[in-house]
Order: structure tokens, then sequence, then C-alpha cells
């Protein structure tokens, strides 16, 4: 790996990026009387109630903070307001130690590989130089995607990674794949609850995570969370988010996003252009897709019960518990593809695709000039919060459309979405509770059901020849017997209750949660049940398939930010008069003039 890659400097610019943080933060609060109140209300709201001493002692310090506010002089309250962002803006900074990185990534995967798969552990005394190799992991974890243009990116811009998320184990599979794409390691936010575990939290802390405290609700928090994001990308650090917010507690690919870290990106272009060194911004949307889930069981009961519908943080699901993670490796690691991370075609901020030189190109396949977006009238780079939202909420339809056509279709997703068709059938016309309850109720024929997954499958390719969704290569080759036995070995031996069970008649339908949960991945293409759909979002989301292809790139390799402003390529009119996306020109510019509101 290019130790030249901005995060094997983080460590040093560490101080200098808190500073700045703090001082934009409090450079844009207007009124400190009226953000420490807030700040003092919802904070004593979140702790109220809580026997932990640590969170009396916290609300009583709010309880003092609030009551002092009136009789401070606004000297006295700006410094107090510059106390607390400090000490949020020091809670979230991450750390990054290249010796943490160089062991997780080439000693960690191979030496788990062997422990926990251990028919693999003579293939590693036979060549102990296996020991510093991905190798062991490779036909286990499948990269997929345009990996030489983003090699190609990376050198030439920052990259935004925004995966789908079903799992706390995927900062670390993405963080693998990355690694095996030959791509520069990224910062990432990871939620503060996951660093209370030591052995993980030592190699987050180590590796670039920048803590994320969900539970604190205030918008002096939320803004130094987003300005040290920006930060991170106007200084050219490599940044994962994971737009989804939290798991998909269904286990169904999003359809809506959360787009408050993904704004900052709008900002951070835009000071680029106003410091006159333009840093192009990429976002990489990527599918992460499991055989498996590790958190499946807690994850669907969540969304199924009333109470979970607003629990943001889960605590006590199975990734806390050592026994689940152990025996959840060994699954994936008997058998091949189990999971596959694949990477989406690069869209600039604005939604429009690029080439390997970074160039962006609207939907009519023309040139233009992302510089245009962010320019007044007169030609000037400006930040502009209400015209950046709108642009982030149609970037993130950018993205949803991209992750529903990169769903990789595992043997799991087929055979539950076939199954629970089944259960369906048996209730004509009724609603999901009614169909869950019938938990081992139902036998399906083994020969009944490899024809439904025929049939499914079908379905799926055509999906597939129109770009609209990609098969594994388990589901694209193996007939319906095949794929039904795939699943099952899957499904056994990991979650705690049998998904399926092989009886004499035929296969049983037991853990109808799970076949739910499962499923879910393939509801978005109208090809299973698809009761999940956001409010506002069609059931059975129409896929827009791929635009063509660009055509390759003629120029050679030119860095952007050697570029003078005059010599980029494009248009520089200003967004409000030309800069159109998507071949809706006019339709774009109008949209932009009448943005507004917040997120």
């Amino acid at each position: 790996m290019d130790s030249r890659a901005p995060i094997f400097g983080f460590n040093d610019a560490r101080d200098e990026i808190v500073r700045t943080v703090v001082d934009r933060v409090i450079g844009a609060t207007r009124d400190p009387l009226l953000a420490m109140n807030e700040a003092a209300y919802q904070e004593a709201k979140r702790l109220e109630g809580s026997r932990n001493p640590h969170d009396v002692r916290e609300l009583a310090e709010w309880h003092r903070l609030a009551r002092s506010l009136g009789r401070m002089h606004d000297a006295e309250r700006r410094r107090r307001l510059t106390e607390l962002a400090e000490e949020y803006a020091w809670d979230i900074a991450g750390n990054f130690d290249p010796r943490v990185y160089q062991l997780s990534s080439r000693l960690l995967p191979p030496v788990v590989s062997a422990l926990l798969a251990p028919r693999k552990l003579m293939t590693v005394v036979r060549d102990p130089r296996k020991l510093v190799s991905l190798e062991l992991l490779a036909d286990r974890v499948l990269v997929e995607g345009p990996l030489a243009k983003l090699r190609s990116l990376v050198q030439r811009g920052t990259a935004v990674y925004v995966p789908t998320h079903l799992s706390n184990m995927d900062s670390i599979v993405f963080g693998y794949a990355l690694e095996r794409a030959g791509l520069p390691p990224a910062t990432y936010g990871a939620g503060k609850n996951l660093f209370t575990n030591p052995v993980l939290s030592f190699f987050m802390h180590n590796l670039g995570a920048y803590r994320v405290d969900r539970r604190i609700r205030h918008n002096l928090y939320k803004d130094v969370l987003k300005t040290y994001s920006g930060v991170l990308l106007e200084r050219g650090y490599h940044s994962l988010f994971f737009p989804g917010g939290t798991r998909s507690r269904s286990g169904g690919v999003e359809r809506r996003l959360k787009l408050g870290l993904v704004g900052s990106a709008f900002e951070a272009y835009t000071r680029t252009l106003i410091n006159g060194r333009e840093r192009r911004i990429f976002f990489v949307p990527a599918t992460i897709n499991y055989l498996i889930t590790l958190e499946a069981e807690t994850l669907i009961a969540d969304f199924l019960s009333e109470a979970g519908k607003g629990r943001f943080i889960i605590e006590d699901d199975e990734s806390s518990r050592i026994g689940r993670i152990a025996s959840f490796l060994r699954k994936l690691l008997a058998m091949n593809a189990a999971v596959v991370i694949r990477f989406s075609e690069p869209l600039d901020p604005f939604g429009n695709r690029v080439d390997e030189l970074g160039r962006s190109f609207d939907a009519r396949g023309r040139e233009v000039d992302p510089a245009s977006y962010v320019r007044d009238q007169g030609g000037r780079a400006v930040i502009d919060a209400a015209r950046d939202t709108q642009y982030a909420r149609e970037l993130g339809d950018e993205i949803c459309r991209a992750y529903a056509r990169d769903t990789v279709v595992m043997a799991t997703h087929v055979v539950a979405a076939a199954s629970f068709a089944r259960l369906r059938s048996h209730s004509p016309a009724a609603d999901l509770f009614t169909v869950l309850r019938q938990r081992d109720v139902v036998t399906v024929p083994r020969d009944d059901l490899a024809a439904d997954v025929v049939a499914l499958c079908d379905r799926l390719r055509e999906l597939e020849q129109r770009g609209c969704i990609v098969l594994g290569e388990d589901v694209r080759l193996g007939s319906g017997g095949d794929i039904v036995e795939r699943a099952m070995r899957a499904f056994a031996g990991y979650h705690s209750s049998p998904v399926l069970d092989s009886r004499p008649d035929g296969i049983a339908l037991c853990d109808t949660n799970l076949l739910f949960y499962y499923q879910n991945r393939l509801a978005a293409h109208g090809v299973a049940w698809d009761v999940i759909a956001p409010p506002g979002v069609p059931s059975g989301l129409q896929i827009q398939p791929p635009l063509p292809p660009l055509a390759p790139a003629s120029s050679p390799p030119f860095p952007e930010e050697q570029r003078a402003p005059e010599e980029q390529r494009g248009s520089s009119s200003p967004a409000s008069s030309s800069s159109p996306r998507a071949g809706a020109a006019d339709a774009h510019v109008g949209s932009m003039n009448g943005a507004g509101g917040g997120q």
C-alpha cells in the first residue's frame, strides 16, 4: 500500500484539524446562548432517569450550566461554547497508527482464517509466507467492480465510499475490501458504543475511525461532527460513510438515506475552489452482501417490534457476543463467496458519472465542470447550505439507484423469497404478522421448492440482463436443487433456531422471521413481497438500468490539483445559469434556484 496516502500523516495534522473544526463551528454560531440552552435541554432530556453514576454526574453538570447561562456575559458564553466544541471535537477525532494498519491488513485476516478454518492451517504451515498474505480469504470474500478506475481516481481526488449497511462487521469487511482492491485506507465514523469492546476498539481507534455518539441529538454536537467530516474531505482524506445511518433492520437495501455527513462534501469541495486548489471529490456507492448476516435475528426482531422502531442503537445483539462472532466467521469461512463487496461506478457530488481521469459527464455523455454547480452569477465559488441540501437529495437518489443495480443475489435470498411466497400462498390476503405466525406449519416438497427457485432465478436473470441486479455465481450457475442445498447449509449451524428443516415429506419452513429478513434483500426489485418500502417510496421500485458506458479516456492522467483554474476542463459558467445534469438541463437549473430547507 502506498504510504503517501493522506491518512498516513493524519496524526501529525490532528491538532490542526481539531482547531480548524472548533474555529469554524464557533464562527458559524450566531447565538451562543441559544446553542447552549438547546444542548443543555437535549442532554438533560437524554440523561434523566439514568441510574448510571457517570450519567448522574453529567446531568448535574448540564443543570448547573443551564442555571448559569442567564448570568453570563456574551464573552463568557462564547468561551464556554468553545470549551464544549473542543470537548466534542477531541472526543470525535480519530487516530491512525501505520503499524496497526500493517498488522490488521497483512497478518490478522490469514491468522483468523487459519484459526477458524483448521483445514487451512496446514496451508500456512507449509508456506509461512501466507501469514502475511490476504490469499487465504480471497475465495471467501469477493471484491468486484470498476477497481482499476477507482485506483486511478484516488490519485486525483478524494474518494467518499458510501456502502450499504447490514452488520457491525461492515467496517472491518469494507476495510479488507479496500486493501484487496489496492485502494488506500479511509477514515470512517463508528458508533461510540462499538468502542466498548476492547479488541474491536483497539483496531478501530488506530485505523482512522472517529467516534460518533448517536445518543447526542443537539445541534452543537451535530455541527462539530459534520464540520470534522468536511475538514477531513477538504484535506484529501478518503472517507467511508454509511448513509443509511444505521444497520438495515429489515435486511432490505436502503431506499432512503440520511444525508448529513454526505452533505459535508459539498462545502468541502467548495472550500477547495475558494482556496484556489480544486480537489475533486468522488462518491463511490457499494453494496456489502452476506450469505448470512451476523445480527439477522436481533435486527429483524427489532424491526418487527413496536418498541424497536424508535431504537437507534442496539447494544445487546450478536456482535457483542464473542461466541456468536466466532460461529459466524466459521460459517463464512467454510463457504466460497460467502461475502461479496461490489463497488458501483463512481459519481461526482452532483450525481454525474466520472471517467478514470476524474472528469464529469452528464447523462448525455457531455463533459461538465463540477465547479459550475457551486459558483454564483459572478462566477465565484460560494457556500450555500440550501443549495447543497438539494444537491444532497439528488445525490442520495443516485446512490440508492446504484445500490439496487449492484445488489448481489445469493442463495439465501432466493430460497428465502421462494419460501416466503409459499407461506403467503397458505394465507391468501393475510397481513404480514399472520404470515409470520406460520412458524413450522408449512412443509414444501423438495422438488416443488426447487422449481419455485428456478422460476425466481429466471426472473432475476432478466433483471440482470437489463443491468438492474447482479447474480452471485451460486445463483447464476446452480440448479434449483443446488441453490436450495447451499442456502440450507448456510442457515444450518449458525442461526440459533432452524430456518429450514429437511424432513421426509419435504422442507419445513421454520423461522419465518428470518425467511422474511433474507427475502427482503430482493423486495425493492419486485421479485419478493415488499412491505418494507419507506413512506413515500413505491413498493417494488422500478429499478433503472445503467446508462451506456463512457468512452475510454484519450488524454493522459493530469492530477486536478496541479491545474490552474483557467486550465480546468468544461464550462465555467455558474450553476444558476448553465449547469445541466442527467439530461434535464432546464429542469435541473430550476430546481437549484428553488432549493431550500434543511435536512
